[in-house]
């Protein structure tokens, strides 16, 4: 699948098939991960790979309400064949070689870093016939608890992975205008 195509038709699925899905696909998605860029290539990023039933019971029991409803993802995560926990090495990303923080960023580089990742991860999966979708909205320490996760690794995202069982309509997308300025900033 060529690369554009790839990141246009890419959907956050919220519904999968009851097939596993291997170990070399598992495996293909994480290591597509690898290859993402990171802050002085510190590579931060941790990933468990959840299979067991249980356990993603009590992962999605982590995840907060949107607007006073359940979290439209809670289903996805109990239910995923796979569920890839993306966490971050903490105090890594962001540092300069004397261990101090090296932007107004700080230690939030991290954040960015595991977002390449994890990008990597779903369009690796989409171009595998795979499917997922990016769960931010859950109590980390509780689910880091559920994982036995060390207080140096921070929790940062839940990826629920299998086949789709749904196929969505593409969001409207701001036009290129709307988001862009050219030499200063311009807009709301």
């Amino acid at each position: 699948m060529e690369v554009f195509e790839a990141i246009k038709s890419r959907r956050s699925i919220r519904h999968y098939k009851s097939e596993d899905v291997p170990e070399e696909k598992v495996n293909a998605v994480l290591e597509a991960a690898l290859w993402a860029p990171s802050w002085k290539n510190t590579q931060c990023w941790r990933f468990i790979v959840v299979r067991d039933r249980d356990t993603k019971v009590k992962l999605a029991d982590t995840l907060g309400e949107v607007q006073g409803g359940p979290n439209p993802s809670t289903d996805a995560v109990k239910n995923a064949p796979v569920l890839i926990v993306v966490c971050a090495k903490m105090g890594r990303s962001g540092y300069d070689d004397e261990r101090k923080v090296a932007t107004d960023k700080g230690d939030y580089w991290y954040m960015f870093d595991t977002g390449l990742a994890t990008q990597n991860m779903v369009l690796a999966a989409h171009s595998l016939g795979l499917a997922s979708v990016t769960a931010g909205l859950f109590d980390a320490p509780k689910a880091g608890e559920t994982l036995g996760v060390p207080g140096d690794v921070g929790v940062v995202m839940l990826l629920p992975l299998g086949y789709p069982d749904e196929e969505p309509e593409a969001p409207r997308r701001k036009e290129l205008a709307e988001v862009t300025s050219q030499e200063k900033y311009k807009g709301s």
